[in-house]
């Protein structure tokens, strides 16, 4: 266990109130000591080869007078490759064991594991540490001799000092140099005006850099405002980095709830001077853009893997919901809290009471036994309607409405699943909804990205809704009430067979409904085209959606309803496409102008498992899990450029401008649902083997 200490540690004066512990707490430590640490620290904590002193001198001249949270930091980061693997409880442990080598007294006050406590104590001693020399000491160079002042030398400059506010007007127009929400925009397109990488130099793109983040798959988009980029990772860490350099400005890391584990997060929000993200013990934070300071947290309660999304000053951070028996009554839930302070303003239940609209729908299912409906992506949102959209999973029961209950007034909808739900943002008011799929049996979550543009419909100019699930059927709302238009099939589904001309419902294929014997269903419960964003070219009208060309088949468990994956009693299990070439990826242009038909098709050999970005140079980049990064001519889907990452690319790439000049950028990340579910069809294909992530920046010479 090496200490690294790169923390951000201040040094202090002799300390008022030194760092305490008990006997108990350094006689676990020691057991800690001996099975985690000896080796590069050394039986005596400052004989190790590999390891700083954690004992005499030269650890006091180190760490005298530092508070006891920079230390906590630092002890945290080990053992190297495995930070955070031990409990807060250990690591505090293994310190008190260190203040009891450095003869400091046992008291009858534990060092306590709260960050805000330890914030208050000191390591006992006498300090003379300067910042430089606890930032960046530790490892085998042992750190600096006693009296040592290294050269003074010129800081690069920090963009964070000359940033500004991120105003509503900015969100909602932003500058073609940003990248402001998940998808650029409001109004979710994937698209950039930028031009200055175009076809016909793309081929000449280089590394511009790549830093490494915290380990662990990764599905977050970065930010880009006024040079600053604004990145999540894996362990709930939020940072802030120079977009051109790709030197760290800052470094925030959640502190998890004891008995919670870190998840994989989809997307982060700006808004004013502060950064928005959702956490893995169900809270909302918001950080100080300029200092990565917690500005606030509000604990919201409820599983969060999507992002929060700001509008009107409020932010909105959608919920999961899971089968039994961790039910909460409501299901998935949008919780809305003031962007200025984390106060709760309103909460919009996925799940509607018996009493209120849309509460007869589930079968007759008493209200504290439905589930479903989570939010596990985030919204977007139409300035000119004043609306929000969002949308909730099916059920993840779905024994609860497989054969319905034909009592008068009582359907199998299970509102408001698998709908597009548009909300006001200062008071969550539903104005209107429209359900894509009532009683989902194949969990083809109509939940993603509604991109919201305007198109000519019957000689009419029409604001409107897109969206498509998992099976890649696309329909077509107006965004101001709602009305069905029209749909789009994709081509990789088998089980809708239309869409009812009189009720604006899904016709289903009843001969694949589930029945009790083995049903091969495309595509698989993982997505044709799932969470993976497209993008839009609102100039050409062109619209591009990654793919995944793959089935599966629904096996009976033998045990009945209540049973399987999907409760009706069926798991899922993976195969290719009947008569499949071997081909999986996929990525699809579709002219919406031309309502809704195909362009082109581009089909590859790895699965896609990124978003798509589409720029006004004529490209369309997408990632997949052979760790490419591919640029696209738009118009023709010829490859025109790759390069092969670091490691597998699981969110969606990205483009911005500093001083004028244009940069492509992406984070990698394997381990995320998307990456995980496919790697068996190619087994040719080397998948990372420890986790990884980084974030890479491409150039013009």
């Amino acid at each position: 266990m090496g200490l690294s200490y790169s923390v951000l540690a201040q040094p202090g004066p002799l300390p008022e109130n030194p760092g305490h512990y008990t006997t108990e707490q350094a006689d676990r430590g020691e057991a800690l000591y001996a099975g985690t640490c000896v080796v590069c620290h050394g039986e005596n904590l400052n004989d190790g080869e590999f390891g700083a002193p954690l004992k005499g001198s030269s650890f006091s001249i180190r760490w005298a007078g530092i508070n006891m949270e920079a230390f906590f930091d630092a002890t945290r980061e080990m053992p190297p490759g495995q930070a955070n693997s031990l409990s807060r409880q250990q690591y505090t442990d293994l310190m008190a064991y260190i203040l009891q080598e450095n003869d400091v007294t046992a008291s009858e006050d534990s060092l306590p594991t709260d960050s805000s406590m330890l914030a208050t104590l000191f390591v006992p001693g006498n300090s003379q540490n300067s910042a430089q020399a606890v930032r960046r000491s530790g490892g085998p160079a042992g750190g600096f001799a006693p009296g040592v002042v290294i050269p003074e030398w010129e800081s690069a400059p920090n963009p964070l000092e000359s940033i500004s506010n991120v105003t509503e007007s900015l969100l909602a127009t932003p500058p073609a140099e940003s990248w402001l929400n998940w998808r650029g925009t409001y109004d979710a397109m994937g698209y950039s005006p930028l031009d200055q990488i175009n076809k016909d130099n793309v081929s000449d793109l280089r590394v511009a850099w790549s830093l490494a983040l915290p380990p662990g798959p990764n599905e977050a988009t970065p930010l880009i405002h006024e040079g600053v980029m604004f990145v999540h990772s894996f362990g709930d860490n939020v940072m802030a980095l120079n977009a051109v350099t790709g030197d760290e400005l800052w470094h925030y890391r959640h502190e998890l709830a004891e008995d919670a584990r870190p998840s994989v997060k989809r997307n982060i929000a700006i808004y004013g001077d502060k950064v928005y993200a959702g956490t893995s013990d169900g809270k909302v934070i918001a950080l100080d853009m300029r200092t990565g300071a917690l500005a606030w947290e509000t604990d919201i309660g409820g599983a969060i893997t999507g992002g929060p999304m700001v509008a009107k000053g409020v932010v909105m951070q959608g919920t999961l919901m899971t089968r039994q028996p961790n039910i909460t009554p409501g299901g998935g839930f949008i919780q809305a809290l003031d962007a200025e302070t984390g106060e709760k303003i309103w909460r919009f239940n996925s799940i509607p009471e018996p009493d209120e609209l849309g509460g007869n729908s589930w079968n007759g299912v008493p209200y504290d036994e439905r589930n479903g409906g989570s939010f596990w992506t985030t919204g977007s949102y139409d300035p000119e309607n004043n609306l929000a959209y969002f949308a909730p999973s099916p059920t993840y029961d779905t024994a609860q409405t497989v054969n319905p209950v034909n009592q008068p007034g009582i359907t199998n909808d299970a509102l408001f699943t698998n709908s597009t739900l548009a909300l006001r943002p200062e008071t969550g008011e539903l104005v209107w909804y429209f359900q894509h799929m009532n009683n989902d049996q194949f969990d083809a979550d109509w939940i993603f990205e509604r991109i919201i543009t305007d198109m000519d419909i019957d000689g009419r100019n029409r604001r409107i809704s897109m969206t498509a699930g998992k099976q890649g059927f696309y329909d077509i709302n107006d965004a101001e009430t709602g009305e069905y238009l029209l749909s789009y099939d994709m081509g990789l589904q088998n089980f809708i067979l239309g869409v009812d001309p009189e009720t604006d419902r899904k016709i289903i294929d009843m001969s694949l409904y589930p029945d009790g014997e083995r049903k091969m269903i495309c595509p698989h419960a993982g997505g044709g085209r799932s969470w993976l964003p497209g993008a839009y070219n609102p100039v050409t009208q062109m619209m591009y959606v990654p793919a995944v060309e793959v089935c599966m088949d629904l096996m009976p468990t033998g045990d009945g309803l209540g049973s399987g994956a999907l409760s009706a009693g069926y798991n899922w299990m993976l195969r290719p496409r009947p008569e499949s070439d071997g081909l999986y990826g996929h990525v699809q242009a579709i002219n919406v102008s031309e309502n809704m038909s195909q362009a082109w098709t581009e089909r590859q050999r790895a699965p896609q498992t990124t978003g798509v970005l589409a720029t006004a140079g004529g490209l369309v980049f997408a990632g997949a899990l052979d760790r490419k990064l591919t640029a696209y001519d738009d118009q023709t889907g010829e490859p025109l450029w790759d390069t092969v990452l670091s490691d597998v690319p699981n969110t969606n790439p990205i483009t911005f401008a500093v001083d004028g000049k244009q940069y492509i950028a992406i984070v990698v990340g394997y381990g995320g649902a998307q990456t995980a579910s496919y790697g068996r069809l190619v087994p040719e294909i080397t998948l990372p083997a420890a986790p990884s992530s980084s974030v890479w920046v491409f150039e013009l010479p």
